[in-house]
């Protein structure tokens, strides 16, 4: 099993900043791709960005140029930087993860509410 813990979220200005950071625990030695994923009540899930274990990133086009993924393997974390954001930001951004060969995201951590304000 593997835990996901997300930390980070919170309200924000228009225009402002925000990094969320999942920590992953348990067994995690064949973990390959994490990112995260946004929900906002009424919407359809939203993808927002991706890292694989060996650095290869994806975002959401409606983040590219905003938001960076990274991460740091020694640590078992993934960081989301959110930079410009806006109030379509809104909503609850869950850490996700999944194995090697993995057709679809094993793990969801119980995520956490990023709120910008216009």
């Amino acid at each position: 099993q593997v835990q996901l813990v997300e930390s980070g979220g919170g309200l924000v200005q228009a225009g402002g900043s925000l990094r969320l950071s999942c920590a992953a625990s348990g067994s995690i030695s064949r973990l390959d791709v994490m990112g995260w994923y946004r929900q906002v009540p009424g919407k359809q899930r939203e993808l927002v960005a991706a890292i694989s274990s060996g650095g290869i990133r994806n975002y959401a086009d409606s983040v590219k140029g905003r938001f960076t993924i990274s991460r740091d393997n020694a640590k078992n974390t993934v960081y989301l930087q959110m930079n410009s954001l806006k109030s379509e930001d809104t909503a609850i951004y869950y850490c996700v993860a999944k194995w090697y060969g993995s057709g679809k995201y094993d793990y969801w951590g119980q995520g956490t509410q990023v709120t910008v304000s216009s």
